[in-house]
């Protein structure tokens, strides 16, 4: 049986097909070697920053203290007691829900707001005014989070907040709302804040898609006397699918990353239980009260549970005949 199979791999490695798809793999190889050489800085920083840290995840089943002269295979091993533990643990679980909830609103709110923009910019024939939307919804990308969350607490601040005042000048309410300090509030102001700040760039990701849309099926439309609704409903969306199902197969990987930094800075001692997302956990518990093997485990939990998000939705969507990552 052995001679067998020796004799079927060297009759194909001798095989003049095999043997020119090799070549040309080769040469293709060969010519792309400047392209090469170029990603090899960026390969090895995500070596570097990205698996050698891995090795960290050994903390999460042991009872890790830090002390001179001790490695980290020298600590007490604990199996899976840290996994176990945040599950029987209220915080955790409040924070696994704050989490979730924060990411749908977000992610919700960014993928109605960009495609709704990026289609009405496609129908705008005024290149200054498409120029100019463009610009202003994407001027709030490069703002660091802390920039933005400063503006937020002053936007809707009780004292001479922009928000609370318009509201008191047009009669809507007869005294300041506590905006950041009533829990049911602060949800929409993380969701909001995060369409302010990033629509821009998911627009500019539509409009690339509808760059790729034939004119002449808008030609085609126009003759058959369909109106700009119907062009948009029929051609315009049809024709940015692939790129709308691929965002959202690469949202469902972060379900669980809830923005760390406006969470963290916005909250409050009113609102912890709703603000308190996984990534503050860990740091609570990680740095604050050197707890590492409970911190790591709820980050290898977050992770994980990423990752299956993400295969499946590109699963899904392999089975429905939709675009897919691979």
């Amino acid at each position: 049986m052995k001679s067998k199979n020796e004799a079927k791999a060297k009759t194909k490695e001798l095989d003049p097909t095999v043997l020119a798809v090799r070549k040309n793999k080769w040469n293709l190889l060969g010519k792309q070697k400047l392209l090469i050489l170029m990603s090899v800085p960026f390969v090895i920083y995500v070596i570097i920053f990205r698996y050698v840290p891995l090795w960290g995840w050994t903390m999460a089943f042991q009872n890790y203290k830090p002390a001179p002269g001790k490695h980290v295979w020298d600590q007490e091993f604990v199996g899976l007691k840290w996994f176990i533990h945040i599950f029987k643990d209220a915080e955790f679980m409040r924070s696994l829900r704050n989490t979730v909830g924060m990411s749908l609103i977000t992610t919700a709110l960014g993928y109605i707001t960009a495609i709704i923009i990026a289609v009405f910019l496609n129908e705008v024939r005024h290149i200054g005014i498409k120029r100019f939307v463009q610009t202003v919804s994407y001027l709030p990308h490069f703002l660091s989070w802390v920039i933005v969350c400063g503006l937020v607490a002053n936007a809707v601040s009780v004292e001479d907040g922009i928000i609370n005042n318009v509201l008191l000048k047009l009669n809507i309410v007869k005294e300041p709302i506590l905006w950041l300090s009533t829990p049911k509030y602060f949800w929409h102001i993380v969701g909001w804040t995060y369409v302010w700040k990033e629509v821009g760039w998911n627009t500019i990701v539509y409009l690339g898609a509808m760059t790729a849309i034939d004119p002449c099926l808008y030609e085609a439309a126009q003759i058959d006397g369909c109106g700009r609704l119907r062009k948009i409903w029929h051609i315009t969306l049809p024709g940015i699918k692939p790129t709308i199902i691929i965002m959202m197969i690469m949202s469902a990987g972060h379900i669980l990353d809830a923005n760390f930094e406006m969470p963290y800075l916005l909250q409050n001692g009113l609102i912890q239980d709703v603000a308190e997302t996984i990534d503050i956990y860990v740091l609570k518990f990680g740095f604050n009260l050197q707890r590492y093997g409970l911190a790591t485990a709820a980050g290898i939990f977050k992770n994980a549970v990423n990752i299956l998000l993400l295969l499946i939705a590109n699963w899904i969507a392999k089975k429905s005949g939709e675009e897919r990552l691979v």
